[in-house]
């Protein structure tokens, strides 16, 4: 299991899931993550942090 640290960018939200693209191997499946598990204020296009299990939005 990799605790990161990893960036994605959110793709796709549908529903309660979304969908991460991780921003340094971009040919990779996306990652479908349980909105529950991410900040509440995500879009799409939003910068993601990965760390430790944890989720927070990225800042520039």
């Amino acid at each position: 299991m990799n605790f990161g640290p990893i960036e994605y960018t959110v793709a796709r939200i549908d529903g309660d899931y979304a969908y991460l693209q991780q921003n340094d191997e971009p040919q990779q499946e996306l990652k479908c993550v349980a909105r529950a598990l991410l900040p509440a204020e995500i879009t799409e296009g939003t910068g993601i942090h990965y760390e430790m299990m944890e989720y927070t939005i990225s800042t520039p």
